[in-house]
């Protein structure tokens, strides 16, 4: 399987997880938002479905580019942005690296550029900041990203609507930690990593 169909299967089983699990992104964005993460990333994923199966792609950067702009269209609320930022700036990466270490480490900058977060803030920047060491350290699994989701519970949220809570807050899973875990529990199942 090429670089690009290993990528596009990526991509199209995180958009599943995503579906399949939009009331449970509901669930958890209620708890400590506005209720809506789940409905939010459903619209993205099925527009990204949409487009994944509706074309094929030149390269790497030109697929994570219209990943990026699908869900900046799609995904309301700050998570549209945020994901968007991070597959425009893992385009630009892999201009230059197929590393995917690299790539997603872009995307993390990205992120965190645009939602001016840091670790420790009870975001999807915990997450990915997890997933970046892991790929650094080619240690990403599942109970990596099971123990990041973890972390986040018991964190409280100074960025984002969750702090409007403050300690409210702690115990409660971040609903774009949830998400995005998906993202990297697909990157894992679909062998993209794998030499």
């Amino acid at each position: 399987m090429t670089e690009i169909a290993k990528a596009k299967k990526w991509l199209v089983l995180f958009g599943e997880k995503v579906i399949e699990n939009e009331e449970y992104l509901n669930q958890l964005d209620a708890a400590i938002g506005d209720g809506d993460h789940g409905s939010n990333m459903n619209r993205g994923a099925q527009a990204l479905k949409y487009k994944l199966e509706s074309r094929d792609y030149d390269d790497l950067p030109d697929l994570f580019k219209e990943v990026g702009m699908a869900l900046v269209g799609k995904v309301g609320g700050a998570s549209g942005p945020l994901y968007g930022s991070a597959f425009i700036e893992m385009a630009k990466k892999a201009k230059e690296s197929t590393d995917f270490s690299d790539i997603v480490s872009a995307g993390l900058d990205g992120i965190s550029t645009c939602g001016k977060a840091r670790t420790g803030e009870k975001t999807m920047v915990d997450m990915w900041s997890h997933a970046v060491d892991a790929l650094n350290e080619g240690t990403l699994s599942k109970d990596v990203i099971d123990e990041a989701l973890t972390d986040t519970k018991e964190m409280k949220a100074t960025k984002g609507r969750a702090s409007y809570i403050g300690d409210g807050s702690i115990g409660y899973i971040d609903p774009g930690a949830q998400s995005s875990a998906y993202l990297f529990i697909a990157l894992l199942e679909t062998g993209v990593l794998d030499d």
